[in-house]
């Protein structure tokens, strides 16, 4: 076993305390230069929080009618209106007032398929032309301003392609993760009545190929409303056509009557713009609703704030654009400022754990947007994947999706990004439609394993169950006290429960769910969700802590760590840990870190359970499923909810066969 001593937590102690100042020498060409900067910024922007949003709204998109009202609220209602009276096209503000100019031959966008020599590259008069041909295709079957379009599609640029032809006729876009099952469509589909789907008739993953029309035609048994369905022919699959609904998209193209220049409806400003669903804390899915206006402008803004983009920058988010992620940081954002962005159709671990830095490498990528997850999944690999490329493109480094470790943000900063540009720790939603507390990357101190501060704009507060403002350091509800332009509009044909989940608890303030902790410095450290959080005989601990905690010893891969009922504590720690390959499952190992935990936390928070496992319950995008891992070990096994974002299924069975061999119980007698 490698060393777990008194040098080791020294050096370990001294990184997590580090504060490492942004680059000096790029400060100058920084949107925002400096910390005193972003404190002026910030102050002005909440004295006057209206007058801020006009202005980046105004400097940020084209609108074709200015709006009479820059913000009309009640949090208690719910109502949220931004730039009333206003109209603009998001299609119009990504493609054509970029081909005006010197942009017109501009890349917007490089795609590079799963296999190697799979690749395209689109300039803005390329997109812009494929992308009125598909509108005019569009309105032609039928598609008109507030239909529901749901895209069921791998990641390809045919997916920009109809996710802009829907705002430049005025329909809402839908996605759908191409890895949900034919359940998780059809009820997708159902809620939000699509008119019609754009599909595919396969993905690549891993150099496999996967079948996506069969799925969507088990999931159309039951959808009346669908009346056409458009097929992407990607991986030359056999396919089932039904005849009178289904077309194939190189046909719908093809025809040569579809105008280049086709116009683009105007919208209102709190016109849809989109639907993108979430699942709840039920795991019943629930359709979140964005805002033309509002939305535009957030993305826009985030994206030149927090990435400091430049016009020359390649931008790569490999998030999947099913998720919000890839919506605002792989399309939109991107495409509104007129940058370059990059698309992605594989992993990071195929077909060697180097793919990420070839392509790096290759397209010399200049701000990297990913996930804890994906990180962790590389550091188990080794560094020697990483060491052969040349990264020196890199400028600005992004995390997303969940609290990134100390160990890990470590790993990025320093071997990723040589230890000399800056890592922006992002916390966000899909409600918040973009990035709402994050370092500004050459005006913010960074503190690994915090996000920092709030964004200007963002008026964030931690506050008691009671209501009143949680001190230094103490655990609490992140909330958000006033409305910015890319927040959630509501829940699709549920008002009830927009209101009921973000409104009610705390009266006149969003809450996000989320619980954070505020050090003497105001910067804010994320722990997760609050129903993540165990109370061992009064005690709480929040699982992001014990997972950072885990994580943090040279053994351990992942880990994920839920309370398990306990008859004297309440709840007891049950730790599911992944190890690193090279790592066998002992007992002295699960006694080690039963040690480990208890000097990193202290002795309250000794795990009942540690379980090893090969793997833990994921979402396709990499998020672990945490919903299910509570249920084991409190023996609810037979009711562990919505399946259908779970990527390997078989996992389950593993699961719970050692978790019953370890607790000496069956399920019902945990229960």
């Amino acid at each position: 076993m490698p060393r777990t001593g008194g040098s080791r937590k020294k050096t370990k102690d001294a990184k997590q305390a580090a504060i490492f100042q942004p680059p000096a020498s790029k400060g100058a060409k920084a949107y925002v230069k400096n910390l005193a900067e972003y404190e002026a910024i910030y102050k002005k922007s909440l004295e006057n929080l209206e007058k801020f949003w006009g202005e980046r709204a105004k400097q940020l998109l084209t609108w074709s009618k200015p709006w009479t009202k820059t913000l009309d609220y009640d949090f208690d209602e719910p109502r949220i209106e931004w730039f009333a009276g206003g109209k603009l096209n998001a299609s119009v503000n990504c493609l054509d007032r970029h081909i005006v100019g010197a942009r017109r031959n501009k890349v917007a966008l490089i795609w590079q398929g799963d296999p190697e020599d799979d690749t395209r590259m689109w300039t803005y008069q390329m997109l812009y032309d494929r992308v009125c041909r598909c509108a005019n295709a569009l309105k032609n079957v039928g598609v008109r301003k507030g239909d529901r379009v749901v895209l069921y599609l791998p990641m390809i640029p045919e997916m920009v392609v109809a996710m802009l032809a829907c705002t430049r006729i005025g329909a809402v876009h839908v996605q759908v993760f191409a890895g949900f099952s034919a359940a998780s469509v059809q009820s997708r589909i159902q809620d939000c009545e699509a008119k019609v789907v754009i599909t595919a008739d396969g993905l690549f993953r891993a150099g496999r190929v996967i079948p996506l029309k069969a799925n969507m035609d088990e999931a159309l048994k039951d959808c009346p409303t669908v009346r056409r369905v458009i097929v992407v022919n990607r991986a030359n699959m056999s396919t089932t056509m039904k005849e009178r609904r289904d077309i194939w998209w190189r046909d719908l193209m093809a025809d040569r009557s579809l105008n280049a220049n086709f116009p683009a409806v105007q919208m209102d400003a709190e016109d849809l713009l989109f639907i993108l669903y979430t699942s709840g804390s039920t795991g019943k899915p629930k359709g979140v609703m964005h805002s033309t206006g509002g939305y535009l402008t957030y993305a826009a803004y985030t994206m030149q704030y927090v990435f400091n983009h430049r016009d020359d920058d390649v931008h790569w988010c490999t998030a999947d654009v099913g998720w919000i992620t890839g919506h605002t940081y792989g399309v939109y954002g991107p495409l509104l400022l007129g940058g370059t962005t990059m698309m992605f159709e594989g992993g990071p671990r195929w077909p060697d754990p180097d793919r990420f830095w070839q392509i790096v490498e290759k397209y010399r990528v200049n701000t990297f947007y990913t996930a804890p997850t994906a990180i962790r999944t590389l550091i188990r690999e080794g560094d020697e994947w990483l060491d052969r490329y040349d990264l020196s493109s890199l400028r600005v480094l992004g995390s997303v999706g969940e609290p990134i470790g100390p160990e890990t943000w470590h790993w990025y900063h320093d071997k990723v990004g040589g230890g000399a540009i800056p890592l922006v720790d992002t916390w966000w939603q899909t409600e918040t439609g973009g990035i709402m507390i994050s370092p500004l990357p050459y005006a913010t101190p960074l503190k690994p394993g915090s996000a920092t501060r709030p964004l200007p704009g963002i008026d964030a507060d931690l506050l008691r169950e009671d209501g009143t403002q949680a001190g230094v350091g103490e655990e609490a509800h992140l909330v958000i006290r006033k409305p910015w332009p890319g927040m959630i509009r509501g829940i699709f044909r549920d008002a009830e429960k927009f209101k009921e989940n973000y409104f009610s608890r705390f009266p006149g303030c969003y809450l996000s769910g989320d619980g954070a902790k505020r050090d003497e410095d105001g910067y804010f450290w994320l722990l997760g969700r609050l129903d993540d959080v165990i109370n061992v005989s009064g005690h709480r601990f929040s699982t992001a802590e014990m997972e950072a905690a885990f994580n943090a010893h040279p053994a351990v891969a992942e880990s994920s760590v839920v309370g398990m009922p306990h008859q004297l504590k309440g709840e007891a720690i049950y730790a599911f840990v992944r190890l690193n390959v090279d790592e066998k499952a002992t007992e002295q190992l699960r006694a080690d870190l039963r040690k480990w935990v208890r000097r990193e936390i202290g002795p309250i928070a000794t795990p009942e359970y540690i379980q090893f496992a090969d793997s833990l319950p994921k979402t396709r995008s990499g998020k672990i499923i945490r919903r299910i891992l509570r249920k084991i070990v409190s023996g609810q096994v037979d009711e562990l909810g919505d399946l259908t974002a779970l990527s390997d299924h078989g996992v389950i069975d593993r699961l719970i066969e050692e978790c019953e061999r370890l607790t000496g119980m069956s399920a019902i007698g945990r229960a």
